[in-house]
């Protein structure tokens, strides 16, 4: 079975799983509307002042999440990239699969907490959730619409979407209130209150073991994690919301050793990989916020991802090269891959094997005490 085939019948599981999903009401909010913030998240939460929080506009934004009907073939939703059952991201394959089966140049970017990004995309290219929904919407690879004038026109006919956005905005759908609706619901994404959070936070000394405490006196220290993922007295996203060479984009991956090319008239064929490569052309390098700025400077720069429930969000780093933590740990003790312009800070650490096993406690200890609930959510259900 290869990989596009494990893919489908990931999601075929996880689609039906949703007539489980977790009800509106597991939206946890206060009575202003907004969500509560967890143990070991920032407060307050940001939220525009132009795109105030409402249960409405969550409803109607995760129902447009799990929609597949926006995209052109009824087939792509945002949620098939971004699966609620791994994590907000796609687990089984380095690189999300997008419409017609083609593969993307980057792993999904997990969706817990993204309500505190200040730039969106491995590479920052937007500025905020509510205009990030147009470019995976537009992307021919990823959901495939010609224009986000298609999208809205299609929504705009959909009769169960009509009357939602009209008591939702007061106005009928644009490019302005699809983003505002589904920013609404992605904010909502909340996930902390982790065994780490317990202790570190509220004070809790028997919510971790000895083996976490250790493990993050590591990453404090000899493991020099923290220079990026941050940690402050009140709060932690364990990012500096950066960007970094880490060496990462270079990393060689083995390739396939056959390809699937379709021939036209519904043949496929599998061929050598060295023979398609003489014929046609590879894909261009992913060059990383270089492809933002245009500044040499910012080469294979990615910004740095929180590790909050990192443990769930398998493969790393911005291409998936790397399918478990134990890789991650190693990667960074042997100081990247040395490449040019690499972070000077990614260097050999020469950690011990006990050392490791610790710092690989911390990591887990991240996960939040919410993400079985989060991990059930889909569509809204009519019960």
């Amino acid at each position: 079975m290869n990989a596009l085939a494990v893919w489908l019948v990931s999601l075929s599981l996880a689609f039906l799983s949703l007539s489980f999903a977790a009800s509106d009401s597991d939206l946890r909010t206060s009575d202003s509307g907004l969500p509560n913030i967890p143990l070991g998240l920032p407060s307050p939460l940001p939220v525009p002042a132009n795109n105030p929080l409402t249960p409405e506009k969550v409803r109607l934004g995760r129902h447009l999440f799990f929609d597949r009907r926006l995209s052109p073939n009824d087939t792509m939703s945002c949620a098939m990239c971004h699966l609620p059952a791994q994590g907000f991201t796609v687990n089984e394959l380095r690189l999300a699969v997008g419409i017609n089966g083609q593969t993307t140049k980057r792993n999904p970017p997990a969706l817990y907490n993204v309500a505190y990004q200040r730039l969106l995309f491995h590479d920052g290219r937007e500025f905020a959730l509510e205009d990030q929904i147009i470019s995976p919407l537009t992307n021919p690879i990823e959901m495939g619409n010609p224009s986000i004038g298609y999208v809205v026109d299609k929504i705009r006919r959909l009769p169960d979407y009509a009357e939602r956005f009209r008591h939702t905005f007061g106005e009928e759908v644009s490019v302005a209130t699809l983003g505002k609706a589904i920013a609404s619901y992605e904010r909502t994404l909340l996930s902390a209150n982790s065994p780490f959070d317990r202790w570190y936070f509220a004070g809790e000394a028997t919510a971790v073991s000895d083996e976490v405490k250790a493990g993050f006196k590591i990453f404090t220290g000899k493991g020099q994690c923290f220079a990026c993922h941050t940690v402050s007295k009140e709060a932690a996203l364990f990012t500096d919301l950066g960007f970094h060479n880490t060496g990462a984009a270079q990393l060689q991956l083995i390739p396939e050793k056959t390809v699937e090319v379709d021939l036209g008239g519904g043949l496929r064929v599998q061929l050598p990989r060295a023979q398609v490569d003489e014929i046609l052309t590879p894909p261009g390098k992913d060059l990383g916020r270089y492809e933002v700025t245009l500044d040499p400077i910012d080469l294979w720069r990615y910004k740095t991802p929180s590790l909050r429930n990192v443990a769930l969000t398998a493969p790393y780093m911005h291409n998936g090269a790397l399918l478990t933590l134990e890789e991650v740990i190693d990667y960074y003790d042997r100081g990247g891959t040395g490449s040019e312009g690499q972070d000077p800070r990614v260097a050999p650490l020469q950690l011990t094997s006990v050392e490791k096993t610790a710092l690989l406690a911390f990591l887990r200890s991240l996960t939040g005490n919410n993400v079985s609930v989060l991990a059930q959510q889909g569509p809204e259900r009519s019960d």
